[in-house]
């Protein structure tokens, strides 16, 4: 198993943080996302799971905050197989109404 951790931070006026910590096992690959998920952060995330092999699944369960355009991938990603596990309620619900708008 292949485990890392990536930090993005925000300039210097913000104060998000963002994590992902990388674990891939043979045949799966996990991304485990903290903090606070926006566009700039899907461009990272999109990098990874593009050189992701096999099974693939985000895992939620730490973040604290999401953009519409972070939904709106995640949902995306959703929907071509990726799973989403321990994913926040209202980020559950909010991709739920991005899936009904296409």
């Amino acid at each position: 198993m292949i485990s890392k951790s990536i930090v993005q931070r925000a300039p210097a006026t913000e104060h998000a943080c963002y994590r992902i910590n990388d674990s891939r096992q043979p045949g799966a690959s996990v991304f485990v996302l903290s903090g606070e998920l926006d566009t700039g952060h899907t461009e990272r995330l999109q990098e990874l799971l593009a050189s992701a092999a096999g099974r693939t699944s985000l895992d939620l369960k730490e973040i604290t905050l999401v953009d519409r355009a972070a939904v709106r991938y995640l949902a995306s990603v959703e929907m071509a197989g990726t799973e989403i596990v321990n994913c926040p309620e209202y980020v559950r619900s909010w991709i739920a109404a991005e899936n009904e708008s296409w």
